[in-house]
């Protein structure tokens, strides 16, 4: 399968390409519908990532929608940009006309291989699908040479008919072949047979770009995705916070982060510029109105916020014993954080003290911590200007007169 080497922070390997759907799969949350404003400016940040593919939208499926992708392929310089079409050849005419005006563009071809979206949605037999396949990324191709076909339903189809389509999409000139895990149902292991197995029956892949899209129905999209660039898959479809059809896409933050943990290991990695992935996170938060779970990894709230007294203990001694990702590294602009509360212990309490310029007596200090314990029982996180209260008073109050839980 093809891949290119690349060098980044040091490390060699194979270059993983990004296509970002937060545009396209991710505003197909429901109760999410971005502006044309909107989709330009996740556009230029995205660009700005070092995203290799913005999939800006669905042409056929709405006026704004073609209106939104012929705007973003006018906006968008370095970046390809990428619009989703049925197998049908009149969508493809369509489809290319919104994009017509991308310095990059890719038309994005898309048809069910899987018995069940076969008997029940399209009502049509492999031998059609293939045909429809081929036709329609041959038209493609009248337009462009960056065609992406994608095989609907991949994990759950039968080896043998999606070898046939894909076989077929790839002598019509298909430049990548993407393998989605449409409902989210896949196991890693299951991932990596699917890849190897298409590559094994289709040798003409080896001179194309294997993709994997997950969706994460199970939770296991990340690991999913990370076991598809294992496999050998060298673009991978992401969305900003996992925001998508369901229970959402796998998301950007997680997976670029991964590789670049893991590139040693995998031997690849992507391109993108992660100090600018809690910025996109939190204009994707705003404008989807779809909030990121404070537990979530990467960009959550708490990602970097420390409330136990152990892990408050060794972070501050040194960062990286309870903490694997630097929060400079995403951009992240408070850095590590200690969260104080009931479970906090002395050295927390002292270190957050004295990071507020308070200074205390060791006898002072150590009434003030007698006194935090004591508020802590009745309120859930003390903030700063609750730290410098109880200092200045220095004991001189008791807990009782302090607001109760939640407050």
């Amino acid at each position: 399968m093809r891949g290119t080497e690349t060098e980044q922070n040091g490390r060699v390997g194979e270059h993983v390409a990004v296509l970002d759907t937060t545009l396209r799969d991710g505003e197909q949350s429901a109760g999410v519908a971005f502006s044309l404003r909107d989709k330009l400016e996740i556009s230029e940040q995205l660009e700005a990532l070092g995203v290799d593919v913005i999939e800006a939208g669905f042409p056929t499926s709405c006026v704004g929608d073609h209106e939104a992708v012929r705007a973003v392929a006018r906006r968008v310089r370095s970046s390809s940009v990428c619009a989703l079409t049925r197998a049908i050849e009149a969508d493809v005419d369509e489809t290319w006309q919104a994009l017509r005006e991308a310095v990059a563009p890719r038309i994005h071809i898309v048809v069910s291989t899987s018995d069940i979206h076969l008997d029940h949605q399209l009502h049509k037999r492999v031998e059609e699908v293939a045909d429809m396949a081929r036709r329609s990324v041959a038209r493609a191709r009248r337009y462009t040479d960056d065609v992406q076909f994608s095989a609907m339903d991949a994990t759950r189809s039968d080896p043998e008919g999606l070898a046939r389509v894909v076989a077929a999409a790839v002598a019509a000139g298909a430049t990548t072949i993407n393998l989605p895990d449409t409902v989210g149902g896949a196991r890693p292991a299951q991932v990596q047979a699917l890849i190897r197995d298409i590559v094994r029956r289709v040798p003409a892949l080896e001179d194309r770009v294997v993709s994997f899209h997950g969706q994460d129905d199970l939770g296991l999209s990340t690991a999913n995705t990370l076991a598809a660039v294992e496999a050998g898959a060298r673009q991978v479809e992401l969305a900003v916070n996992g925001i998508g059809e369901r229970a959402g896409n796998t998301p950007f933050e997680e997976v670029v982060v991964a590789l670049r943990m893991h590139a040693s290991v995998l031997g690849a990695d992507t391109r993108i510029d992660t100090r600018g992935i809690f910025a996109v996170s939190r204009l994707v938060e705003e404008r989807s109105g779809l909030c990121v779970a404070p537990n979530k990894a990467v960009v959550g709230r708490n990602a970097f916020r420390h409330a136990s007294g152990i892990h408050q203990d060794g972070v501050i001694k040194e960062r990286t014993t309870y903490e694997i990702i630097d929060p400079a590294d995403i951009g992240h602009p408070c850095g590590s954080e200690i969260v104080l509360g009931k479970l906090s212990g002395r050295h927390g309490f002292a270190a957050r003290v004295h990071a507020l310029g308070i200074e205390l007596s060791p006898a002072a200090l150590a009434r003030a911590f007698d006194r935090f314990k004591a508020v802590a029982e009745q309120k859930r996180e003390l903030g700063d200007e609750d730290l410098r209260r109880l200092c200045l008073e220095n004991s001189s109050r008791g807990a009782e007169a302090w607001p109760g839980p939640g407050v």
